[in-house]
């Protein structure tokens, strides 16, 4: 191992109990706001009142695998909590796993992951790099790859570094107890995966790891290996995790459940003002940078029989002008406001299909507002295709060439030139 990963933190030389200031205080409750858990809150107290002594700022770390090249709204939970340690003057180094990556982890999974590879990870870090951008100080935030201490420990580094933990440690972990308890098979190569992250801290001489209620093991694992290193061990922090669209699940692509940062504007507002108004509560909560004051206001007002809708179209509006601009926020509930009674989005896509005439379900499909033509059959059942702004009831029917707009459900627009087949576009 090398020197710079074993030696000690710099500020676990004194034991001293510190008082805690009103700065400390005042830090120490932006930090627990919207967690899940901070492991241990006395801990992380005394290491911030022991920074704001010494000037030195805590070294907090995010770990994130390059698994999928977009981020969405969830991920953002934990990143807005980064940014809030970050604008409090401490040392952020967001890491890509680009070593654990090719392991695979396993977290809340009951199957084997399979590893990326190199060039799908060095494509999804630089993405990853672009969009974390839009909400950390690029500035102020170191990016590092894990490989960098991974790659150099070869396989003596690894047998040593695994010999500090245990089976039964790592079977205390819920998914594999219950893989193993249900005969899926487990590889050992899985084991690797919370001692190489554990492993990171040490690296970096974390005073504090962030991750998802689902990594809480994981960001344990990192805890007990400085300890075994002689480091101060870091604390943690877990945030919730944050459901997607359906209110069930947690927002995920493969889910078709989430809101993805880098979406357009009247798409990313549209899908805000389509949560539950119980669940928009909890994405206050994780997702807006309103004091909490504001928002037990905007709750308060809504219990006592103001319109959910206006504390939605606030959020939104917060939310879209994060990620764009003001401007574009005000567009886009104009854009709402306008399709909710029924009229066309300013920025339908055009699309040239030919072939006319086409089943209506058919052209839906050829013009990419549906996956399927059973999907497009679906939609006419329930009265969620228009075209021109008339419902389609008749599955039956037969589409002529011309120009109109076809719309899907709610948000799905297209403005569709329909030729014959052989005439000019």
């Amino acid at each position: 191992m090398t020197s710079s990963a074993t030696s000690g933190n710099s500020n676990f030389a004194s034991n001293a109990v510190l008082p805690l200031s009103d700065k400390v205080q005042e830090a120490l409750a932006i930090t627990k706001r919207g967690v899940d858990e901070l492991l241990i809150e006395s801990e992380f107290a005394q290491k911030l009142a022991r920074s704001e002594k010494s000037g030195e700022p805590l070294r907090i770390k995010l770990g994130a695998d390059p698994t999928a090249p977009d981020l969405h709204l969830g991920h953002t939970v934990v990143l807005n909590k980064l940014r809030q340690l970050q604008d409090l003057g401490h040392e952020v180094t967001f890491l890509i796993g680009d070593f654990t990556s090719m392991i695979g982890d396993p977290s809340g999974r009951n199957a084997t992951r399979p590893p990326l590879t190199r060039e799908q990870i060095e494509e999804n870090a630089q993405t990853y790099f672009r969009q974390v951008g839009l909400i950390l100080d690029p500035e102020r935030t170191k990016m590092r790859y894990n490989s960098e201490w991974c790659d150099p420990l070869g396989a003596r580094g690894m047998i040593q570094l695994a010999s500090r933990y245990t089976v039964a440690r790592m079977m205390e972990r819920d998914d594999f107890t219950k893989r193993y308890k249900s005969g899926t098979p487990i590889a050992v190569h899985e084991f690797l995966y919370p001692l190489m992250q554990g492993y990171d801290s040490v690296a970096l001489k974390s005073d504090l790891e962030l991750g998802g209620t689902d990594q809480k093991f994981n960001l344990l694992v990192g805890r007990e290996l400085q300890k075994d290193y002689g480091q101060e061990p870091q604390c943690i922090l877990t945030m919730p995790l944050l459901e997607g669209l359906d209110g069930v699940d947690k927002m995920s692509k493969s889910k078709n459940n989430y809101i993805g940062i880098t979406e357009a504007p009247n798409m990313m507002f549209g899908k805000l003002m389509s949560i539950s108004d119980t669940m928009m509560w909890k994405y206050f909560e994780l997702l807006s940078f309103r004091p909490l004051a504001d928002i037990a206001a905007l709750k308060t007002a809504t219990e006592g029989g103001a319109n959910p809708r206006d504390a939605k179209v606030a959020l939104a509006k917060e939310i879209v002008t994060r990620f764009h601009s003001s401007q574009a926020a005000d567009d886009a509930l104009a854009d709402f406001v306008n399709r909710s009674k029924g009229g066309i989005p300013d920025d339908v896509p055009e699309v040239a299909v030919a072939g006319a005439p086409l089943g209506v379900a058919q052209l839906l499909k050829a013009a990419g507002l549906c996956a399927s033509t059973s999907e497009a059959m679906r939609m006419i059942d329930q009265g969620g295709v228009r075209i021109d702004g008339a419902v389609v009831s008749d599955k039956g029917l037969q589409v002529e060439a011309g120009n109109f707009v076809m719309q899907v459900g709610k948000r799905k627009f297209a403005r569709v030139n329909f030729s014959r087949s052989g005439d000019p576009a």
